[in-house]
């Protein structure tokens, strides 16, 4: 595990007492990596109540900082409300830390890979787990990507670390489980070094894709890209709006081969003017004819003048266009 570039960085390790982080967690201490610790608890499980005693009792006995939070009940679309609620609590966290540490491992990369890959997805959808990633103002960083589940379960058996076993991760009713008993575990178990250079090839391929744009502007929530081939924008406007905490469906990620000025959700604002792309929040506001008219003369697409507008950017402070 090769983490030697964080030791001297703020680390928050997601930690939820199952088998990953739970390896995560002692690996980090056998490497004298400075950390603290967050738990969510969703409260649907009655083992929940003691993983979050061991959280505290791990917490006490090695003298980290532990952050936890309780989940509200979610009635529908659990997976991703627990995502956005979990995303939610990291990113409050994390205005006090540099990295935030996850324990996705490569059994999770090859689930996500196949969810991906039957629903149809290029390159860049397909590697979704990256080894280093950019979220607003903190890396997120998975140390354990070229580890496989069994692997990690060894590790701490052969250790005697305590664990726990998540039961929902044995219930069809989540789609992941399904891709993962049925496909992911056999899979890595008969062909895991294959699998580990297949990733390391696709990762290099999805890098010569990304090249081709640069950006040339950002303020907040703002993004202005220049790009030299209009035929990546899918995949640029879907890494970017990653980073702001949106999730692209395959339909959306077309509409951005056909239409030039576009709304996601009724939250974000995506305009292509000549080379350019703009990303900002959507946003309904009234504008003076003088700043109208400034927006105007510098190319300013509409439907970003609002958020300019909103936070007092002078169209002039844009790099201008040609």
């Amino acid at each position: 595990m090769d983490v030697e570039e964080i030791k001297e960085e703020r680390n928050l390790l997601a930690f939820s007492a199952g088998v990953d982080s739970s390896a995560l967690f002692f690996l980090l201490l056998e490497h004298n990596i400075k950390f603290d610790i967050a738990l969510i608890n969703y409260g649907i499980r009655d083992q929940a109540k003691d993983e979050e005693a061991h959280a505290l009792l791990l917490a006490n006995r090695y003298n980290l900082k532990v952050h936890i939070a309780h989940a509200p009940t979610f009635k529908n679309n659990f997976e991703k409300n627990a995502r956005d609620f979990r995303y939610a609590f990291f990113d409050e966290l994390m205005e006090n830390y540099d990295n935030l540490l996850t324990a996705h491992h490569l059994n999770d990369q090859l689930e996500w890979f196949l969810m991906r890959l039957t629903k149809g997805a290029g390159v860049n959808e397909l590697m979704g787990l990256e080894r280093v990633s950019k979220r607003k103002d903190y890396r997120v960083i998975r140390p354990l990507l070229e580890y496989s589940k069994e692997e990690l379960l060894t590790y701490l058996e052969q250790h005697q670390h305590p664990y726990f076993i998540d039961e929902s991760n044995f219930n069809d009713k989540y789609e992941r489980n399904i891709f993962r008993d049925r496909f992911a575990n056999e899979l890595i178990e008969n062909y895991k070094d294959g699998i580990v250079r297949s990733f390391n090839y696709l990762k290099q391929d999805k890098k010569s894709l990304m090249e081709g744009y640069r950006k040339i502007y950002q303020y907040k929530q703002l993004y202005i890209l220049e790009v030299d081939n209009l035929t990546i924008l899918p995949r640029i406007v879907d890494k970017y709006l990653k980073k702001l905490g949106y999730l692209l469906s395959a339909s959306q990620r077309n509409e951005l081969n056909k239409e030039s000025s576009i709304v996601f959700g009724g939250l974000w604002a995506v305009e292509v003017s000549e080379d350019r792309v703009y990303i900002a929040p959507y946003k309904r506001v009234s504008m003076s004819k003088k700043f109208k008219e400034e927006c105007r003369v510098c190319k300013i697409p509409s439907k970003i003048r609002p958020y300019l507008y909103d936070n007092n950017i002078e169209p002039t402070a844009l790099p201008m266009s040609s």
